[in-house]
């Protein structure tokens, strides 16, 4: 009897997974047809989506309109194509999540490890200050960069998101800080270590899991951001989020959608690449600081 009860209980399980499985692969599927449809059009001729089969394979198989989006796609008035545009935004987004992220770490050793009166107060307003609406800081921001000198620059970009990003940074650091033992601490202030021997040698070493999740989060909203790079940056310093617009709304009498497609790829395909490679360290880093031991 309790043979075929186990018996019944394993068939039961295996049956509970397949279905379990098939609508998750239902979903996996409904969630990656927009990116079905970007590819296989992006490596269409033009006038094969005009002709309507949008969702079917490619008949001829080409590159050219990856090509065009890259190197001489019309942006605007000039036919320069979205490669200017994204190394403009690789020197934005490497410094920006460089210096965010540092400075994180810095704020998150202070209150956690060198606290003073008022830091809890001060950590509330850093807090605050992530959930402070995008259109609110853009008129000070403007106003502010012109005062430095920094209307239109890359730098000028840079420091609005890392102005912007450092509230998030601090938080992650300050949470993983927190669990940190501060015996290890005060047992190196003993040995005559002072404030930035201690971070450089001790947390920093050990600040892996975060210091990713830190660099992917800010990573990420860097290189997706479209309202401070349309309101901030100048004509040579725009990202590849604005380039990509100009892309989309330029017309030349012809809509290329194979070169919009295409295009969007490129734009998409940094942060892709980054949730493809360092995803998986996401959740281990936010999850690192959560339990003490």
């Amino acid at each position: 009897m309790s043979v075929a009860t186990q018996d019944t209980a394993i068939r039961t399980g295996r049956v509970s997974r397949t279905l379990i499985y098939l609508v998750l692969l239902l979903f996996a599927l409904f969630y990656m047809l927009p990116l079905y449809v970007m590819v296989v059009n992006s490596v269409k001729p033009l006038d094969e989506i005009t002709g309507g089969g949008m969702m079917n394979l490619p008949k001829v198989f080409t590159l050219d309109p990856w090509a065009k989006a890259w190197s001489s796609a019309q942006i605007g008035v000039d036919p320069t194509g979205l490669k200017p545009y994204f190394w403009n935004s690789i020197k934005m987004v490497v410094p920006a999540v460089a210096i965010s992220t540092v400075l994180g770490a810095l704020n998150g050793y202070v209150l956690t490890k060198w606290r003073f009166r008022g830091d809890t107060i001060l950590f509330g307003l850093m807090l605050f200050a992530c959930f402070i609406p995008f259109q609110i800081v853009l008129i000070p921001m403007a106003r502010m960069l012109g005062l430095m000198g920094l209307a239109g620059t890359t730098w000028g970009l840079v420091l609005v998101h890392v102005v912007y990003g450092i509230g998030f940074t601090t938080l992650y650091f300050r949470n993983y800080y927190a669990v940190f033992p501060t015996e290890l601490v005060r047992a190196a202030q003993i040995d005559g270590a002072g404030f930035f021997q201690i971070f450089w040698r001790i947390l920093l070493p050990s600040s892996g899991p975060i210091a990713v999740v830190s660099i992917i989060w800010q990573f990420t909203n860097i290189w997706n951001d479209f309202l401070f790079g349309a309101s901030f940056a100048g004509a040579d310093s725009q990202p590849m989020t604005v380039a990509l617009n100009n892309l989309v709304q330029s017309s030349t009498g012809v809509k290329e959608y194979n070169v919009h497609f295409a295009g969007a790829i490129l734009a998409a395909l940094p942060t892709l690449l980054v949730y493809i490679v360092a995803g998986r360290y996401f959740v281990r880093g936010l999850m690192a600081g959560s339990v003490k031991g």
